[in-house]
């Protein structure tokens, strides 16, 4: 099939050959011709998009522009380093945590087991098991954008050393309020119970009696310390008790040391918990070494088991 036209002034005849191999050659040309004029568009698109929208570039092309790399990656870091920071702030928090649950656990702990409570050096096996990660912490990392999660990482991490904070002031404001009532024990050496508190034997008459305290037996000597901070209101000597203190702490307690070799402290001295005021001896109304211990609330007299959270080896 042949096409025929005129052509100018002259009518010059003009013809050409329609084929099916002319009309691929024409259809292919056209094709390559609109691929390139598309590249051509996307790219001069994607250029104007990068300069004044890259926001639109990034979801066009996936395209930024240096400046806004480069604060893409400021943003990191300064998330990063916040997030550093607020961990190293936990880190420091739970620490504290920890001493405070130190100084509880000596305040509970009998005193025969403290010696042998495990410790992380004594582990000697067992199955390794992964420690659990909350999922709204960790979970979702990598399923959304990593500022967006890094963002949510430092909030969450905050809120976490909030919590933290907060529940080391009432431990401490908890732990403040047991050590300023007389739970300790009144002698930390080597020693023995020998008479508890309630009826009993009199050691000199053999008659029933009262024994209105616990006796820890000891060499004379041996170190007597208050088992709380107070006020010393009695330092003297007495008939029954030989040398005797009495100091009194929160709470209206009131503790009472008797037949001591010696007093160090006299009335009016504040002494701290574990401070020495005298020493085991064996003065006044007495059959042997020891030291005579007990507690009041409000004037009436406790049995001292029933105050110390520690057991005597």
């Amino acid at each position: 099939m042949q096409l025929m036209w005129l052509s100018g002034p002259t009518g010059q005849v003009k013809s050409i050959s329609v084929t099916a191999r002319n009309i691929l050659l024409a259809a292919g040309a056209l094709a390559v011709a609109l691929v390139l004029i598309g590249f051509v568009l996307n790219w001069v698109g994607l250029r104007i998009a990068v300069e004044y929208n890259p926001d639109l570039a990034r979801s066009l092309g996936g395209v930024t522009t240096e400046a806004e790399q480069q604060r893409m990656e400021a943003v990191y870091r300064e998330n990063l380093t916040q997030l550093q920071s607020s961990l190293n702030q936990t880190v420091q928090d739970v620490k504290k945590l920890e001493s405070l649950k130190n100084r509880f656990m000596a305040l509970a702990t009998p005193v025969n087991l403290k010696d042998r409570a495990p410790t992380a050096q004594e582990s000697k096996g067992g199955p390794f098991v992964m420690p659990a990660f909350p999922q709204n912490l960790m979970g979702q990392l990598f399923r959304q954008p990593l500022q967006t999660e890094l963002q949510q990482t430092v909030s969450q991490v905050h809120a976490v050393n909030q919590s933290l904070q907060s529940q080391h002031q009432n431990w401490q404001q908890h732990l403040a309020w047991l050590e300023a009532l007389p739970i300790g024990l009144p002698v930390q050496n080597d020693f023995r119970l020998t008479s508890g508190f309630g009826l009993r034997n009199d050691p000199f008459t053999g008659a029933l009696a009262m024994h209105e305290g616990i006796d820890f037996s000891a060499e004379v000597g041996t170190p007597v310390v208050a088992t709380a901070p107070g006020v010393v209101t009695r330092s003297e000597w007495d008939h029954n008790f030989g040398n005797v203190i009495e100091i009194k702490h929160a709470e209206n307690f009131t503790t009472r040391y008797a037949h001591l070799s010696k007093r160090l402290v006299g009335v009016n001295t504040e002494v701290k918990g574990e401070t020495t005021i005298g020493a085991v001896g064996n003065t006044g109304r007495s059959t042997g070494p020891h030291l005579h211990y007990e507690i009041f609330q409000n004037g009436k007299v406790l049995n001292p088991f029933k105050v110390l959270p520690t057991k005597a080896p």
